[in-house]
């Protein structure tokens, strides 16, 4: 497959909880060694999610379901203009839909565990409960657009705790940058949506996970002479249009591109 991703990153083999304060010091200590070795930079790979991929093109009745997990706030919960919930218009259905196009013969399941108005804290917080006990083959995160309200470091914590625990168990990550709020300066490094999206990316080369840059490719769009509030149901929640762009950013992670 012709895909940029990053290295598959070895599991960790211990599962005792640690702590938020520990988990804390260890992405500070992390992010300093990567600075001083040069280590961040992202891998050319072809197959990080190879083994998910393989599990989908198996037919019955040697098959087994394939369970994808799509955790954040109100975005991939489907939140349009509030209060409307539009569910299957939101990025997981999108998912859903181009893995079932892709792969006739696979029972994929794409469970959505968001709930509106979450930062990172309170996902990491049920994510045990939540998402881990579904057993996922991939767990999606998508938590930047409210993270601004806790802030760089309180985020990193919390994201390298939900990060840590399932490459844990063996389960493949994809991280998500943050979709628009037409408030922000997205050209802006010092907004700090473009930080909280920057601080996404280096966690994702940090650990070699899977990288959705949702943030660039709204960026990409509004270079191109796009009108970002086309792609927009309100400030801060795409529209439909807008969660294809989303899922755009996902899909070729688990399928091959078309030639061009």
């Amino acid at each position: 497959m012709a895909r940029v991703s990053y290295v598959e990153h070895s599991p960790l083999h211990a599962t005792l909880p640690l702590t938020m304060n520990f988990l804390s010091r260890s992405a500070a200590a992390l992010s300093c060694l990567l600075l001083t070795t040069g280590r961040a930079a992202p891998a050319q790979t072809a197959d990080y999610l190879a083994a998910v991929e393989a599990l989908c093109r198996v037919e019955w009745p040697k098959n087994r379901t394939v369970t994808v997990v799509c955790h954040g706030h109100s975005v991939p919960a489907g939140y349009f203009k509030t209060p409307a919930v539009n569910a299957l218009e939101a990025y997981p259905h999108h998912l859903r839909r181009g893995l079932a196009a892709a792969f006739p013969h696979a029972v994929i399941n794409v469970i959505v565990t968001a709930v509106g108005g979450e930062n990172a804290e309170q996902g990491a917080a049920r994510f045990e409960a939540d998402v881990l006990s579904l057993r996922p083959d991939v767990v999606t995160i998508d938590y930047a657009l409210n993270d601004r309200r806790i802030g760089l470091e309180r985020s990193r914590a919390a994201w390298t705790a939900m990060i840590q625990q399932a490459l844990a168990r063996g389960i493949k990550v994809i991280l998500l940058t943050p979709s628009p709020d037409l408030g922000a300066a997205m050209t802006d490094p010092a907004d700090p949506l473009a930080q909280h999206a920057a601080q996404v990316t280096q966690l994702a080369q940090s650990y070699e996970v899977g990288l959705a840059d949702s943030f660039a490719a709204f960026q990409t769009f509004a270079a191109g002479g796009g009108n970002l509030t086309t792609l927009m149901s309100q400030r801060n929640h795409p529209n439909e249009a807008g969660h294809r762009l989303i899922a755009d950013r996902l899909i070729p992670w688990f399928v091959e591109p078309p030639p061009h």
